[in-house]
């Protein structure tokens, strides 16, 4: 599944292509993904413009204004277990799993999604984004300055729950899937099987900046690639080249050369360093 990285870049890519441009058409191929797609796409954004794209934990927020009467909205997009956005040209075909182009005159923004898991909804502004139900339940951001060693300490005195788990629980933290929290406790020398209440301050102060760290080189290197995942220009992300452990069962630890381990947390993998992780 696309994480924070993942939509970050995504985003990233497609800021250049299509912020400030008029929409001069959209359409879409099917009725619904994981929710309904908004009815009449095509009517209510011809003629408007796409002011801006900003992510929320893994839901990237295109914000629409110089709709009808200077209304504004916005169209929140989660891109899903295997969703991606392509800027292709108009007269590009689409393919199977293409559910959705919102067109910018000579460049189209085409949603495609094989397994139907991804979301496109509409918002119409009329009360803030914060307030809708997919949004208000997420929680603080890990790159933004809020999320540090004392907000986490202080967030885990309360989570009885291995940490790896907890450390992916976007009620709590947003976008930290599993090759990022596997990545960022090895980083920071935690045991993903340690009770996250008895993470001690200081430990606290250096998972939150592996974490930092972890998924800011995730950005840098275009993120993760390791099933559908491509960029707006079709290339694919590499961090998953430079994983510490993730999916290196068997294999040399990086830090210590003993075996990585892999077991099973919450119906997912973990992967990681017995020895160097305590």
């Amino acid at each position: 599944m696309p994480e924070l990285p993942e939509v970050e870049v995504s985003r990233i890519g497609l800021l250049p292509e299509i912020k400030g441009r008029t929409i001069t058409g959209a359409l879409t191929r099917a009725p619904k993904l994981r929710y309904p797609l908004p009815a009449n796409l095509g009517q209510r954004l011809t003629g408007a413009r796409l002011a801006d794209i900003r992510r929320r934990g893994k839901y990237l927020l295109f914000d629409i204004d110089q709709l009808a009467d200077d209304r504004t909205a916005t169209l929140i997009l989660h891109l899903g277990m295997s969703g991606s956005l392509r800027i292709v040209t108009p007269n590009t075909p689409p393919q199977t799993h293409d559910h959705v182009d919102i067109a910018f005159g000579d460049k189209v923004l085409r949603f495609r999604d094989p397994r139907r898991f991804g979301a496109l909804l509409w918002h119409d502004n009329q009360s803030p984004i914060e307030a809708h139900s997919l949004i208000q339940v997420l929680g603080v951001e890990p790159l933004d300055a809020a999320f540090d060693g004392e907000w986490l300490h202080t967030h885990l005195r309360k989570r009885s729950g291995p940490i790896k788990p907890v450390l992916m629980d976007s009620h709590m933290v947003v976008g930290i899937g599993n090759i990022y929290a596997a990545e960022s406790l090895f980083l920071s020398g935690i045991s993903p099987l340690r009770s996250a209440q008895k993470i001690s301050a200081t430990r606290c102060d250096r998972l939150a900046d592996a974490v930092k760290k972890t998924l800011s080189a995730a950005v840098a290197a275009g993120g993760s690639s390791v099933r559908d995942y491509v960029h707006s220009d079709g290339g694919a992300g590499c961090f998953q080249l430079q994983c510490a452990v993730y999916e290196r069962e068997g294999e040399p630890c990086v830090g210590c050369g003993n075996p990585v381990r892999k077991i099973r947390q919450a119906g997912r993998s973990t992967f990681y360093c017995p020895q160097c992780q305590k």
